[in-house]
């Protein structure tokens, strides 16, 4: 066993970022996704693509995601846009049989707690043959499109799962999204090639990547 899970006994929810976090980065989905969302602010705004981007970042940064900002400041379809950001090559993610025994492994219950939509997410985790390792997955339509880290989607994704913080492992590659984690009592992993680097008081444990924090 990982010498980090022999120190979380009291863990009986393991709760899972989606994007970035149960695949690596270097899959770049991410990458296409946001590519993809800097043509639609361009659109949207009328804005070059630099400033475009600024602006993208500038959302999410403010409201957590891309869409958020756009939702608050411009009349557009969410749906839409997410269908439209969303619709990526998938060619980057190759299931790892290691790392989904390594989930199956973990004792209690598996969740995934997503800023994606429940496309993106069901399109992801079937792809990465991840679908059958949880028992469900909190998207941004169950959260009324209210992205971590509004505290209110912690809360609404605790009770309709019945989570409770101080039994509950949160994985994240976003240092942001713990900060409520950690307020709701939750042990706060961050993973990602920046996450030993980190130095936020509210993240308890920091690893390369989850397969790093998993592996015996």
């Amino acid at each position: 066993m990982s010498p980090h899970l022999q120190n979380l006994p009291h863990v009986s929810t393991w709760l899972f970022d989606l994007d970035n976090t149960l695949y690596p980065p270097e899959a770049e989905v991410m990458a296409l996704v946001e590519g993809r969302m800097t043509d639609f602010v361009m659109r949207q705004t009328g804005l070059p693509r630099e400033e475009a981007r600024t602006l993208q970042k500038k959302y999410l940064y403010e409201h957590g995601t891309t869409l958020a900002g756009l939702m608050a400041y411009h009349d557009i379809d969410p749906y839409a846009f997410m269908n439209e950001v969303h619709d990526v090559s998938l060619d980057g993610l190759v299931p790892d049989a290691t790392l989904n025994a390594a989930i199956t492994a973990l004792p209690g219950r598996k969740l995934v707690f997503t800023n994606g939509d429940e496309q993106h997410a069901y399109r992801i985790l079937d792809k990465l043959e991840m679908t059958p390792l949880f028992e469900d997955v909190f998207h941004l339509g169950h959260a009324d499109l209210i992205p971590k880290p509004n505290l209110a989607t912690f809360h609404r994704m605790m009770q309709k799962h019945a989570v409770t913080g101080p039994e509950t492992a949160f994985f994240e590659d976003s240092p942001k999204n713990l900060k409520p984690a950690h307020e709701l009592g939750m042990t706060t992993i961050l993973v990602g090639p920046h996450a030993e680097a980190n130095a936020d008081a509210f993240v308890h444990i920091r690893a390369a990547s989850l397969k790093a924090f998993l592996a015996e």
